[in-house]
C-alpha cells in the first residue's frame, strides 16, 4: 500500500518522504517541514493514534490524512480528536485521496504567506516564481526547489542530507556531489544580481541561506 500511494502522490506532481514505522515518521517529522501527512493506523512499532498525539504535542502542524481499514464512527472520533485533520477509510480511491490532499493543501495555504522575502529576493511559494528587485529570475527546477529549501529555513543549517533527498525527488540518480553542483549553480545564477543573500557552506553539516550584502 505504501509503494503504491508513493507512486500516486509521485504522479500528482509532489515530493514526498516515505516511512514504514512511527519512529521513522518521528524521526522525519522532526528534521523536515512537511506540508502535509498520510497516516496509516496500523503500524508494526506502535499505534497511530498515539503518533498524532505524540507529532501534535512536538509541534507538528502540517493537515494529518489518516487512512485506515477502521471504518467505525468511534475510531474516526478518537483520531480526529487526537489531531487528525481528516480520515479515509479503506479501500478508496487515488482520485478522492489526491482530492483530499488539494483540499486539505489549499486551506494549509489560505494560512500560509504566499511569498517568501529574504534580503532582495522574493520568492512565490505558489508558483515559484523568483524576483530579485522586481525582476524575474529564470531558475531550473533542481536549482528551484533548493532555494525554496532553503529560504524555508533561513539562518538555519540545512542538512546535506535534506538537500539531497529534494534532489532525488526529480526521479534521476544523483550523483556524490549533486548537492554541491546545486549550490554552485544557485550562486553563478544569482552571481549578477544583487539578491542579499549568501549560501554559507557549514562543512561536514550542511548549508545555510543567510541575509547579506556580500556572497559567502
Amino acid at each position: 500500500m505504501r509503494e503504491i500511494l508513493t507512486e500516486c502522490v509521485h504522479d500528482a506532481g509532489w515530493r514526498l518522504d516515505s516511512v514504514d514505522t512511527a519512529a521513522a515518521a518521528r524521526s522525519a517529522a522532526a528534521s523536515a517541514e512537511y506540508n502535509l501527512a498520510l497516516l496509516d493506523l496500523g503500524l508494526p512499532d506502535g499505534e497511530g493514534i498515539e503518533l498524532i498525539a505524540d507529532l501534535r504535542r512536538a509541534g507538528f502542524i502540517a493537515p494529518i490524512l489518516v487512512i485506515s481499514a477502521r471504518a467505525s464512527v468511534e475510531d474516526r472520533v478518537i483520531a480526529l480528536d487526537n489531531g487528525a485533520d481528516d480520515y479515509l477509510v479503506k479501500p478508496f480511491s487515488q482520485i478522492e485521496l489526491l482530492a483530499r490532499c488539494r483540499a486539505m493543501l489549499r486551506r494549509l495555504e489560505s494560512r500560509m504567506a504566499n511569498e517568501i522575502v529574504v534580503g532582495a529576493l522574493a520568492f512565490d511559494t505558489r508558483t515559484g516564481a523568483v524576483r530579485i528587485a522586481g525582476e524575474t529570475i529564470s531558475m531550473a527546477p533542481r536549482e528551484r526547489s533548493v532555494l525554496d529549501l532553503l529560504l524555508r529555513s533561513a539562518g538555519r543549517v540545512v542538512p546535506k542530507e535534506r538537500i539531497e533527498t529534494a534532489l532525488s525527488e526529480f526521479g534521476d540518480e544523483i550523483s556524490t556531489n549533486a548537492v554541491e553542483l546545486a549550490i554552485s549553480r544557485l550562486r553563478r545564477r544569482l552571481a549578477n544580481f544583487d539578491p542579499g543573500i549568501a549560501f554559507e557552506t557549514i562543512r561536514g553539516v550542511g548549508y545555510m541561506l543567510r541575509e547579506n550584502t556580500r556572497d559567502a
